[in-house]
C-alpha cells in the first residue's frame, strides 16, 4: 500500500500545488480562469500519471463518494485521506516559503487570499455551504459515471479534469472553491486563526456532496453488472484500456 499512498501524496501535492501557485502568482493578472485550468490540468495529468498506481483520488471527499459508491475499499479509505492531506499541507508549505522572497514590488495575492472562507466581508456560510455540497456531488457524479464500465475507455480524466475546470470557475467567486478538504487545509494552517475555525465547513460541505454524488449515481443507473473496483481504477488509466 506504500506506493498507493505514495501515488497520493504526489497527485494531491501537485494538485495544491496548481492551487497555490495559480491563485498566489497567476490570478492578479490573468484572474480566476488561470487558476481554474491550473487546477484541472494538474488532475487530468496527475490522473494518467499516478492514477494507474492509486486510483487518482487526490481528495478527501472523492474518497469518501467512492466508498459510498461502492467503488473503493473502505479499509484504505482514512490511510488515502491522511496521505492526501500530507500532500496537500506539503505543497502549501512548499509555497509559504516562495511566497516569503517575493519582490515587495510585485502584484501577489497572499494565503489570506487563497484560502476558502464564508461570511465576514465574503458569502454567508449557507451560500458558501451550499455551492460547496452541489460543486462536490457534481464532480463525484462526473468522476464514478466516467470511471464505469460503460464509459468509453482511456477518456476519464480528461472528463474529470475538465469538470474540475468547470467546478473553480463556477465556485471560486463564491467560496475560492474548495472541493476538496486536503487543498483547504493546507491553505489554511499557514493562515490560522479564523481560517482554521473554518475549516470544519470545507470537509463537511464537500463530504455531504461527494455522498450525495455517489448517491446520485446510484439513483440515476443500475450497476447490477459491474464488478466492485477502485476508483479512478487502475485500468481507466492503464494503455490496455486506451487501446482496446
Amino acid at each position: 500500500m506504500t506506493k498507493e499512498l505514495s501515488a497520493e501524496f504526489i497527485g494531491t501535492f501537485t494538485l495544491v500545488t496548481a492551487v497555490c501557485g495559480a491563485a498566489l502568482f497567476s490570478a492578479p493578472s490573468a484572474g480566476l480562469v488561470a487558476v481554474a485550468f491550473a487546477v484541472g490540468l494538474s488532475v487530468l495529468a496527475m490522473a494518467y500519471a499516478v492514477g494507474p498506481i492509486s486510483g487518482g483520488h487526490f481528495n478527501p471527499a472523492v474518497t469518501c463518494g467512492l466508498v459510498a459508491a461502492g467503488r473503493f475499499d473502505s479499509g484504505k479509505a482514512l490511510p488515502y485521506i491522511a496521505a492526501q492531506v500530507v500532500g496537500g499541507v506539503a505543497a502549501a508549505a512548499v509555497f509559504y516559503v516562495i511566497l516569503q522572497g517575493a519582490p515587495a514590488a510585485g502584484k501577489w495575492n497572499t494565503f489570506l487570499a487563497v484560502s476558502n472562507t464564508y461570511g465576514g466581508s465574503g458569502f454567508s456560510l449557507l451560500s458558501v455551504a451550499l455551492i460547496e455540497i452541489v460543486m462536490t456531488a457534481l464532480f463525484v457524479l462526473v468522476i464514478v459515471s466516467v470511471t464505469s464500465p460503460r464509459a468509453p475507455a482511456g477518456f476519464a480524466p480528461i472528463a474529470i479534469g475538465l469538470a474540475l475546470v468547470l467546478v473553480h470557475l463556477v465556485a471560486i467567486p463564491v467560496s475560492n472553491a474548495s472541493v476538496n478538504p486536503a487543498r483547504s487545509t493546507g491553505v489554511a494552517l499557514f493562515v490560522g486563526d479564523w481560517a482554521i475555525s473554518q475549516l470544519w465547513l470545507f470537509w463537511v460541505a464537500p463530504i455531504v456532496g461527494a455522498l450525495l454524488g455517489a448517491a446520485t449515481y446510484h439513483f440515476i443507473t443500475s450497476e447490477e453488472t459491474e464488478d466492485t473496483q477502485p476508483a479512478v481504477a487502475p485500468e481507466v488509466f492503464g494503455s490496455a484500456a486506451i487501446l482496446r
